[in-house]
């Protein structure tokens, strides 16, 4: 699904040149593939690859040790105490993956100089400084924690409600997995797009964009000059990344559980 988590980058920047302007998910990838190439909607996902494993074992090692501290395991419906787990997972995780996903949404705009994950890490920290891979974690922060409150909440009542008996499920948990990140990835649309704002800042030409500085800014920027249709810049491309891949995510992260558990 990365190509369409690519689409979603290039819809959400406010471009200058008419050819980075997309009117849908089917006309940036004709356009993009034709004119670019297909490797282009690849671009970036090396540093996906290299930051996704470690920031994932963080999340869910989190998540466990927090539920189980706040009696998420415990019978009846925890629904507290599992917001909180996901919530302090999320925090723990993003602190490691922010930089990746600077350096991924540099290499994935349009007329992008960067091939390399490395040479991009470099150029950005020469140029901007440390502060370009954590300038969009605070809204990171703002965006994932009710994001993954959702996700985890929507996650575990379906889950009880289609699997009353707990038992391990590999299509209760795609349905559920699927469902719960396509309403947390759509809640939060707005703060994604105020972070691939301050995220891409240093490849914008307006100077207004380059000196953005925050969350407030970004906000009032994008609703400055696209209103509250600007808030949903790239919603589509985004719950459709982010179904199956929390489906799959949720399907590893049970059956890992089970056969952990079984030993």
């Amino acid at each position: 699904m990365f190509p369409i988590d690519s689409i979603k980058t290039r819809m959400q920047v406010f471009a200058t040149s008419p050819a980075a302007v997309y009117t849908g998910i089917g006309n940036a990838f004709t356009r993009i593939s034709s004119t670019e190439g297909m490797r282009a909607l690849w671009r970036g996902v090396s540093s996906v690859i290299l930051g996704a494993g470690p920031a994932h074992a963080v999340h869910f090692g989190t998540y466990e040790a927090v539920k189980e501290l706040a009696g998420g395991n415990a019978a009846g419906n925890q629904w507290l105490a599992t917001s909180m787990a996901g919530a302090s997972a999320t925090i723990a995780s993003d602190a490691l993956m922010n930089p990746f996903d600077v350096i991924k949404q540099r290499m994935q705009v349009h007329q992008s100089e960067f091939r390399s994950v490395f040479t991009a890490m470099r150029v950005v920290y020469q140029t901007e400084g440390l502060a370009a891979f954590y300038i969009s974690y605070p809204t990171t922060l703002t965006m994932s924690v009710p994001f993954t409150a959702v996700q985890f909440t929507v996650y575990e009542h379906i889950k009880k409600f289609l699997n009353p008996t707990h038992e391990y499920s590999p299509v209760t948990h795609m349905i559920a997995g699927g469902v719960a990140g396509g309403v947390a990835a759509g809640v939060t649309t707005p703060l994604d797009v105020a972070k691939t704002l301050l995220q891409t800042r240093g490849t914008a030409r307006d100077p207004e964009i380059r000196r953005v500085n925050g969350m407030v800014e970004a906000i009032s920027i994008i609703w400055k000059r696209d209103g509250f249709k600007g808030f949903g810049r790239g919603m589509s491309p985004r719950v459709l990344t982010h179904m199956p891949s929390n489906a799959l995510c949720w399907l590893s992260y049970e059956f890992f559980k089970v056969a952990i558990r079984e030993q």
